[in-house]
């Protein structure tokens, strides 16, 4: 994910985190300390209630963390390839390949919402246990604080809307009913989509009706209505595009330019011959080093494109997609977005053999789908 940097590893998996979780994190301690424990515990020090809402923000911060990694540690039990943990502002987000089974599939949705229960069970229990033992208000408040906001983690999650928890559980469950991963795949897209809407609409009438938070549950609902119908449309391209092998969706040949030109002399030799408006770049020894999109290169002002080197605008190859020709073209898709994403590039061997853009999937399915009685 973009914006996001590795802070640590949980048993080998790779730990990252996005720059809106540390703000979320404070906004989080700020609330905590100026208005949960003030108004339970009052009489304290202003600086008690920092340090206890700081506590408490990190102490969610790791309540993320277990989240994110029973995810990962299921998913390696069952073979399937963990690449990383990346912590952000709505959640976390494990990247991995798909399930092989629903089974697989069902276990690895539910660890996560499962982790966040029993550690709001076990904050709760805590609270009331020190409260009767002990009667610290402070870490009382604290403790039911961070145990609320798990089970509400875990309850939440567990809503059957892509690209939540539940909604995985629920396609996992449709797939093993129904034996069609695509349809399960659809079905959850869709019913992600309505409970995104039901949750903005919910929230923008609390938040007309004075309920602050209404809002940021009204932003939450937007994203998963959006995320939902790109799962969907990517499910619906995936069922479109089965069987299909990558060099019939390549085009070849390709179309490079070499990296060391400058951007004025990129334009006039090389774009001009192009069939995409995005291109490979190779090096001195003719392999591929980058890609860059036509539109930065316009961007570029005239009296910078005569001194500046076209691969200081391009993409480095870490944002694109390697393929073989003889593979299935849906199971490269299935990589998108996991360490790489369009365009593909088309390797046989050494030697680059094609390019795979959004263009030439978007017309393949098309063709796919009027071919289809």
């Amino acid at each position: 994910m973009n914006g996001s940097v590795r802070i640590g590893s949980v048993r080998g998996v790779a730990l990252r985190t996005h720059w809106s979780v540390p703000l979320l994190m404070l906004l989080f301690a700020y609330g905590l300390g100026s208005r949960t424990l003030p108004a339970y515990a009052p009489g304290r020090a202003a600086a008690v209630y920092a340090v206890a809402g700081v506590a408490g923000g990190l102490l969610l911060l790791m309540s993320l963390v277990v989240h994110e990694a029973a995810h990962a540690l299921t998913a390696r039990r069952a073979g399937i390839a963990v690449r990383d943990m990346t912590l952000w502002a709505l959640g976390g987000m494990t990247r991995m390949d798909r399930p092989a089974t629903a089974r697989a599939a069902f276990a690895v949705a539910v660890s996560g919402p499962l982790a966040s229960l029993v550690l709001g069970g076990a904050g709760l229990g805590a609270a009331a246990g020190v409260e009767a033992a002990l009667g610290w208000r402070i870490p009382v408040a604290v403790l039911g604080w961070l145990g609320g906001m798990n089970v509400l983690l875990g309850v939440f999650n567990l809503l059957p809307a892509a690209p939540l928890d539940g909604g995985r559980v629920l396609e996992a469950a449709m797939w093993w009913r129904t034996g069609d991963r695509d349809r399960a795949q659809r079905a959850a897209g869709r019913s992600g989509q309505i409970v995104g809407m039901v949750l903005v609409a919910v929230g923008w009438l609390a938040f007309l009706r004075g309920v602050g938070g209404g809002l940021w549950l009204a932003v939450i609902g937007l994203f998963i209505a959006f995320t939902a119908a790109a799962e969907r449309r990517r499910a619906e391209l995936g069922a479109a595009l089965r069987g299909v092998r990558v060099a019939e969706a390549m085009t070849t040949p390709v179309v490079t330019g070499p990296d060391w030109l400058t951007v004025d002399r990129f334009l006039s030799d090389v774009a001009v011959h192009a069939r995409h408006s995005v291109l490979p770049l190779v090096d001195f020894e003719g392999r591929p080093s980058g890609v860059v999109q036509l539109r930065r290169l316009a961007a570029v002002p005239s009296g910078r494109r005569e001194t500046l080197r076209v691969r200081d605008v391009a993409a480095p190859l870490s944002r694109c997609t390697f393929a073989a020709p003889d593979e299935l073209l849906d199971g490269v898709l299935d990589r998108l977005g996991s360490g790489g994403g369009l365009p593909v590039l088309v390797m046989d061997g050494s030697r680059l053999d094609g390019i795979i853009t959004a263009h030439d999937i978007g017309r393949l399915a098309q063709q796919h789908s009027m071919a289809e009685p």
